[in-house]
């Protein structure tokens, strides 16, 4: 049982760090990404879908997203979409496809960027010092039941808190490699 709650401790805090991954994807870096799009969904036939299941995306040019639907008449739904998304940029509409050109980020943008980024990584150590929270008091609570003796729940007492020192670290890397591809000019 208690090997069971480190296990599954492990794993949420892994799937907090693949979250936060895909959330940084989200953020804008300057560079032309088509996850950015990843939160965009589209009204097709009344079900809100997203556009990388309607449409394919490609990157032509390092600032440029090129959105060609599947069906044609989607076109002006996915632009409506896109406008609605408030994503800084404006979509054209060519008939075909919907192409977005990404204007040069200002050093304000940057700035704003990496303040995301931040507030971003912090909530998700908050997330794994709430998982290690959950898992000491688990532990405790066996060792009150006596299920496990004293050197046990110190053992893994100290075993949860290697993860979280293990998984906090992993965030403020995945945070500084994203803040330096975003000051990147």
């Amino acid at each position: 049982m208690p090997e069971k709650i480190l296990k599954e401790t492990e794993n949420k805090m892994k799937h907090t760090v693949e979250a936060l991954i895909k959330e940084f994807a989200s953020v804008r870096s300057g560079r032309a990404n088509p996850k950015m799009l990843e939160k965009v969904t589209v009204d097709y036939y009344g079900v809100d879908t997203p556009i990388s299941q309607i449409a394919s995306i490609s990157v032509p040019e390092a600032t440029q997203i090129y959105i060609k639907p599947y069906d044609k008449s989607q076109v002006s739904d996915i632009e409506k979409a896109i406008f609605g998304a408030n994503l800084g940029v404006t979509p054209s509409n060519d008939g075909v496809g919907v192409r977005l050109s990404l204007p040069p980020m200002t050093e304000e943008n940057r700035k704003n960027s990496a303040k995301q980024i931040h507030k971003m990584a912090e909530d998700d150590k908050v997330s794994i010092r709430n998982i290690r929270r959950d898992a000491i008091t688990h532990y405790k609570k066996m060792g009150k039941a006596s299920e496990i003796s004293e050197d046990d729940l110190r053992y893994y007492e100290d075993e949860v808190q290697e993860l979280t020192d293990k998984y906090t670290s992993k965030i403020d890397e995945l945070a500084k490699e994203k803040e330096k591809d975003i000051i990147h000019v």
